[in-house]
């Protein structure tokens, strides 16, 4: 018989420790996605998988679009960290170099975890508004996104009448539609002689060239 807390929620040694129950859950939660997708989560499938009472997970997500906006906050933190590890190996002292390496981060993130992106990208099974972690991390992805095509621009490695908010808007369509190209299985038809993670990289590199003023010209 498994026993229970004085909160209600279930032993499980496996799966629930005292105070990461809501790792416990967002875990159970992208297991159920992974396994059946996300119109079968629940929060009471959640907290079946992760081992606790059906009651427990409500004094944290009091509805189906809470869990998943959680796991939506969980990939945005793992963005963020995968687009800051690909920017430190890029050169900080070339502002495009660092641009690209945003992209580059973000692809590899992507392709790497298809059922975080999968998540964070729709809108329909997240309450993204409702979230300050999504929101201002999203945000500061951007902004840093317009500072680093600021000095470019001011390095002279873009035109000078750049448009930066539909520069940035064009830069994320591009490496959004390579994710979901990749993840959803585009690439056998549309670029079959490469691997999507390398073929998604060179794609970048094209955009990347195109984009900006070479530095011999410059």
């Amino acid at each position: 018989m498994t026993s229970t807390t004085d909160s209600g929620e279930a032993a499980n040694p496996k799966r629930y420790h005292h105070g990461n129950l809501v790792e416990a859950l967002i875990a159970a939660t992208v297991e159920i996605i992974e396994e059946r997708g996300a119109e079968h989560v629940s929060v009471r499938e959640a907290a079946k998988r992760a081992g606790v009472s059906p009651g427990a997970p409500f004094r944290h997500f009091r509805s189906k679009t809470a869990l998943l906006t959680a796991v939506a906050e969980q990939a945005m933190s793992r963005l963020t960290e995968a687009v800051a590890d690909a920017q430190s190996k890029a050169d900080s002292a070339d502002p495009i170099a660092a641009f690209e390496a945003i992209g580059q981060g973000y692809l590899e993130w992507a392709i790497s975890n298809p059922t975080h992106f999968q998540i964070i990208s729709s809108r329909t099974l997240i309450d993204f508004d409702a979230s300050d972690n999504l929101r201002d991390q999203n945000e500061a992805i951007r902004r840093k996104m317009i500072d680093l095509l600021t000095q470019a621009q001011k390095k002279g490695r873009l035109s000078p009448d750049t448009d930066f908010d539909h520069l940035v808007l064009a830069a994320r369509a591009f490496v959004y539609g390579l994710a979901r190209m990749a993840i959803d299985g585009h690439f056998p038809e549309w670029h079959p002689s490469e691997q999507p993670s390398l073929a998604v990289r060179r794609a970048l590199r094209l955009f990347m060239s195109q984009m900006t003023i070479s530095k011999t010209r410059s």
